[in-house]
């Protein structure tokens, strides 16, 4: 360290170095802290859960809530059977307990080339122990058979994607080992980033409750992120204390290091932060959930290079000593050459593509809901969903919510909608048979009543009677009680009620339909399609859940509910889900695209001092991104929305770094040596940190994406590994030929040029802060901050020449300013 006092970011360097064994307590202490605070994380496995609060199926998904109970449900096909054997094991399944209905016919619905398709109901909903302890019955008792069962009872998806991230984290672990060896000068420096990047890790994960509930994309796709994202860091801290501690002994070398390596570091890191903080902006608040644990995990990542690592790099210095080894990154000279010869031909090759690549990308196909995703490889339950769907089609099942009460309206919807040809069928109140052909929301007469049930007619009036008053019909019990129509799920329940009551008693014949009717229809009904404020109707469509044709028939069945209601209704289903996605879109996407991109200009304006510069660096970043998402298109393939969401803005973010790199250098090294062999120099020093965290952050995309059997994850590390890619090869060969040919748009758009003049010789003192190039009593180039004594002929470049003279020998010192 030098002689001179030190700076402030060289005191705080030195706190963090000196007291690093009390930092390693706290962060000991902070770990086992962390390893029991992951348990408090709250994960929400639905994705329509951050559905904006006033889409309508965020509202109607409250409103089912609050006032419906949802069976659980599941579909068993079996394979190579005949319909008599087929019908034999539906009646054995419907006596399991715990099973309430299994529907099995002749139709081509159920039973269709030598396949029998069982739809079963629970007693309880899905995650009711009733119902898993009776579908891992019906699961025991179909084992035998060429079974395939969908169901999401008893089947812990969050569990499976926790495992298969813990394969991608062991195989991501094992390139980035691979990769450090190859690009590293030590291997000691290996465990020190290993170390370091664990620890951030587990503190991320430990921390994730701070933020309430998070998704299960933010807790899956975390860590692979954090280490893709952030290794950089630490690598950048292990190149400097290498550099300095070729000098100076280890201490004075990591505090060097340090005080150079935080800012360098810190603003590296704010383009990332800025890229995914455009995702704060989205009205789909999944956007908002991977922002704040994608940043909080960068952040922390900072926290233990610049807190953790400079004590892991003093503990393991003599290993990273005795460790070294030759650099095994081979120079790519070769390439700055060919991209020098190359700077007229590629350019506008790449400005064609660019073209084509923004018209392709914006054709590209979008698709809004997981149903249809498919990720490189296939769960058991999703490999029997997609067998189900191909022998016997799938069902669109939407949910219409009205206001409760008006069982007449609900009845003329209910034939209104089953008149369209887009529906299938429907399940209402009003069409729910009761008994004896009666749907429950009949309107019978007390003599009606009593012939259908075989009771006293006279007991049926007192019966009416009773629920007149009870109803406050007053009317009806002195005058027009022979015409008094009730429904008749009102009048059983009002029955039952009086039986359980013990004010009427019945004939045990009588009590068994009553009982009978009321733990199947009745109970049911009440739970599944009625509650006091709302009604709901279940509509199976023919059509996909997602089209503009379901979109539009959407409309169509609004419009013929604001006929029956003036209250609002809602329509629930993955097709209003996947519109509600569709009509959001648009917007989030600009919102990401603009906000990105100027937050990243505005960095990247303060960061080179230049208005053009930033401009060049975001058209690279932003073809890299079109191309990316051209592919899609070219394949045709669909691609969920969300996957381009989230990976632009990363790109945007992360991949700019690359580009950050190569044009730092060449900034540099250009003002000592011509253009062309400046751009060459620079690709070969920035080769090694390209690779080493383009490989990494492509790695982790590539393994996401052909490992987990989550769609939605699926396509985040598709796109992700694709798109780091593409921005590698644009960064290694179209922008050194953009920047040679765009030398003259930065140096005029630079927002200052410091004054650099030739200094006549003289013998006398300078204050010097800037670049010097020439002679001070030898040959200098370099940058100084101080005092410079003795004989100076030279170039400079400086912020600030202050020249200091003796007061008895006062001469003039001729400054000439270069033009």
């Amino acid at each position: 360290m030098s002689e001179t006092k030190p700076t402030v970011m060289e005191q705080i360097a030195a706190f963090i170095v000196d007291k690093r064994n009390l930092l390693f307590l706290m962060y000991i202490l902070a770990i086992v802290f962390c390893f029991f605070s992951m348990r408090w994380v709250d994960v929400e496995n639905d994705i329509t859960a951050y559905l904006s609060e006033d889409t309508e199926t965020r509202q109607g998904l409250t409103v089912m809530d609050k006032e419906f109970v949802t069976f659980g449900t599941a579909k068993i096909m079996i394979s190579n059977i005949s319909y008599e054997h087929a019908q034999v094991i539906a009646d054995e399944l419907k006596e399991i307990q715990g099973v309430t209905k299994v529907e099995f016919d002749h139709t081509i619905d159920h039973y269709k080339d030598a396949s029998a398709l069982l739809s079963l109901t629970f007693e309880g909903e899905e995650d009711d122990p009733i119902s898993m302890t009776a579908m891992n019955e019906v699961r025991d008792r179909v084992s035998s058979y060429d079974t395939s069962i969908s169901t999401s009872i008893g089947v812990n998806l969050a569990d499976q994607l926790a495992r298969e991230m813990q394969i991608i984290i062991v195989i991501a672990a094992f390139i980035i080992i691979v990769v450090l060896l190859f690009t590293s000068k030590t291997y000691g420096e290996i465990p020190v980033l290993i170390i370091t990047f664990i620890v951030a890790a587990v503190l991320n994960m430990g921390t994730n409750f701070l933020l309430g509930k998070i998704s299960f994309i933010s807790n899956s796709v975390a860590v692979v992120l954090q280490l893709a994202l952030a290794i950089d860091y630490a690598i950048i801290l292990c190149h400097r204390f290498s550099e300095e501690h070729e000098q100076l002994p280890t201490r004075e070398a990591c505090i060097i290091a340090l005080s150079k390596a935080i800012p360098e570091i810190s603003s590296s890191s704010l383009t990332t932060i800025s890229g995914l903080g455009a995702l704060i902006f989205m009205h789909f608040k999944i956007g908002e959930d991977l922002a704040f644990v994608l940043i909080k995990s960068i952040l922390l990542s900072l926290l233990s290079v610049f807190t953790l690592m400079p004590g892991l790099l003093m503990l393991f210095s003599k290993i990273i000593d005795k460790t070294s080894h030759k650099n095994f990154v081979p120079s790519i000279n070769i390439v700055g050459k060919f991209v020098v010869k190359t700077r007229y031909i590629i350019p506008p090759i790449f400005l064609v593509i660019l073209v084509l690549a923004f018209i392709f990308a914006n054709k590209c196909p979008y698709v809004y809901g997981t149903t249809d995703l498919r990720a490189a490889r296939r769960n058991d339950t999703q490999i029997a969903a997609d067998r189900i769907k191909e022998s016997f089609g799938t069902d669109n099942l939407v949910a219409l919510i009205v206001p409760s009460g008006d069982y007449e309206a609900e009845g003329k919807l209910l034939n209104k909608l089953e008149s369209y040809e887009q529906v299938k069928s429907t399940l209402g109140l009003a069409n729910t048979e009761a008994i004896d052909g009666y749907m429950l929301t009949a309107s019978l007469t007390p003599r009606q009543f009593a012939e259908l049930i075989d009771l006293d007619y006279e007991a049926a009036k007192l019966l009416y009677s009773a629920y007149a008053v009870h109803d406050e019909a007053f009317g009806k019990v002195v005058n027009g009680l022979s015409e008094y129509g009730v429904p008749l799920i009102d009048m059983f329940m009002f029955l039952y009620d009086q039986v359980d009551k013990g004010y009427i008693t019945l004939e045990d014949e009588l009590m068994d339909t009553l009982e009978d009717l009321n733990n199947n229809q009745l109970t049911d009904a009440k739970l599944q399609l009625m509650s006091e404020q709302y009604s709901r109707m279940l509509i199976y469509l023919n059509l996909p859940e997602e089209s503009d044709e379901t979109f539009a028939f959407l409309e169509t069945i609004h419009d013929e509910a604001a006929q029956y209601y003036e209250e609002e209704v809602y329509i629930v289903g993955n097709s209003t889900s996947n519109y509600n996605l569709s009509s959001t879109f648009g917007m989030d996407n600009i919102i990401i695209s603009i906000l990105s991109a100027l937050f990243v200009i505005g960095i990247l304006m303060f960061t080179f001092k230049s208005a053009g510069l930033p401009v060049l660096l975001i058209l690279v970043i932003q073809a890299s991104i079109w191309m990316n998402f051209s592919f899609p298109y070219l394949q045709n393939t669909s691609l969920f929305f969300l996957g381009y969401l989230v990976v632009s803005s990363i790109q945007m973010g992360a991949n700019i770094d690359y580009a950050i790199v190569i044009t730092s250098r060449y900034m540099v090294l250009k003002k000592s040596m011509p253009i062309k062999e400046a751009i060459i120099e620079a690709l070969n020093q920035s080769f090694p940190t390209i690779i080493t965290s383009g490989a990494i952050l492509a790695s982790a995309g590539i393994l996401i994406g052909q490992i987990t059997t989550d769609g939605t994850i699926a396509s985040i590390g598709v796109c992700l590994g694709r798109g780091t890619i593409i921005s590698m090869v644009l960064v290694m060969f179209v922008l050194p030929q953009i920047l040679v040919l765009g030398d003259s748009i930065i140096k005029r758009t630079a927002f200052a040029e410091r004054k650099q003049a030739p200094l006549q010789k003289a013998s006398r003192k300078l204050y010097v802060s800037g670049r010097v190039k020439g002679y001070v009593s030898g040959i200098v180039d370099a940058d100084i901050n101080g005092v410079i004594t003795g004989e100076v002929h030279a170039m400079f470049d400086s912020k600030e020449i202050r020249q200091e003279e003796p007061a008895n020998d006062r001469k003039e010192f001729e400054c000439y300013e270069k033009n």
